[in-house]
């Protein structure tokens, strides 16, 4: 067994190796502080526009603060283990922006190759805007479709299991998370316009949709528009059409989404609050899942952009036409 100084002394001369094995074009365009924390002591790595510099300390205000113990951190910066496992393992706890957490190992080349199953955080293009996107294994293509305010890392569990014998990508949506937040409609068609876009650019032809929530409202909608694009259809939850409780549609119909860019507060025990009551057993998953749920949400909500882009899927999930010749019930 490992004494804890040891993995500490290793710790930090990894550490100081990182700056020579930067990836720039993952780490390209992003400025930030991650504060990595062990009992110990603290290091932080800054970010400069593809570069990297590292020092002994914290800093006042971080983006994000991964706290572990070294032996932990030694065995993902080596390869050995990846930060998603260890994460759901609860042997790594992050606080700020958890974005920014999940792709700093895929910054990295690490001294031990990841197996093809590793998660890989990465932005690519999709009819010209940026879509973040986590990435693994091999095999038929699978896509994992996230609900309304959420992120891709809300689907690190199922990606992980399901990577094994799968290609499998989780994306941040349109206007969710790390992705692009243009001023659309932000309805069931204009996502599944961008899903389709985003296999175009994973140059997938067909591929297995599991959607939670909104995301299973949007694979219904790919599904129904371009069928020849989804070999099958997994539901989560799916937030489809409303049949009652119709009386409220004058009324959001007439509220704008870009009300949204006025700012306003939210209170981060109430987001922990809110989204412990999506669970029968809200105590089953750890606490520190909430925390770090909590904190991803509060980072887009306070952005204009975000938002905007957050009421105007939320309006148009409550506006989905349900009854008509066109409308959803009878499409589906």
């Amino acid at each position: 067994m490992r004494t804890e100084r040891k993995p500490t002394i290793e710790l930090g001369q990894l550490l100081l190796e990182l700056t020579a094995r930067v990836r720039p074009d993952r780490a390209d365009g992003i400025n930030a502080a991650v504060v990595l924390a062990t009992p110990e002591e603290r290091w932080t790595l800054r970010l400069n526009a593809g570069r990297l510099t590292v020092g002994l300390g914290g800093v006042e205000r971080p983006d994000a603060v991964i706290s572990s113990d070294a032996a932990t951190l030694v065995d993902i910066n080596t390869g050995r283990l990846t930060g998603s496992e260890a994460f759901l393992d609860g042997r790594v706890t992050v606080r700020g922006n958890l974005g920014l957490a999940l792709r700093l190992e895929s910054m990295f080349i690490p001294p031990i190759p990841r197996p093809v199953t590793a998660p890989q955080d990465r932005t690519v293009y999709a009819n010209g805007l940026p879509v973040s996107i986590v990435e693994a294994g091999r095999g038929d293509p699978v896509l994992l479709l996230h609900g309304l305010g959420a992120t891709k890392a809300s689907f690190l569990p199922t990606l992980m299991a399901l990577s094994k014998d799968h290609r499998v990508i989780a994306p941040d949506l349109l206007g969710h998370g790390d992705t692009a937040k243009p001023l659309v409609r932000y309805d069931a068609p204009t996502f599944a316009r961008f899903v389709q876009s985003l296999m175009d650019a994973l140059d997938i032809e067909r591929a297995d949709l599991i959607g939670n929530s909104m995301g299973g409202r949007i694979s219904l909608e790919v599904a129904m528009a371009t069928p020849d694009r989804v070999r099958s259809v997994t539901l989560l939850c799916p937030a489809v059409a409303f049949l009652k409780r119709r009386g409220f549609v004058p009324f959001v119909r007439a509220l704008r989404p870009e009300l949204g860019a006025l700012p306003h507060r939210l209170p981060h025990r109430i987001v922990v609050r809110s989204i412990r009551s999506m669970f029968s057993q809200p105590d089953r998953l750890p606490a520190s899942w909430y925390q770090a749920g909590a904190d991803e949400f509060l980072r887009i909500f306070r952005t204009p952009r975000g938002r905007a882009a957050l009421y105007a899927s939320m309006r148009n999930i409550y506006l989905d036409e349900p009854a008509g010749e066109r409308c959803f019930w009878a499409r589906l």
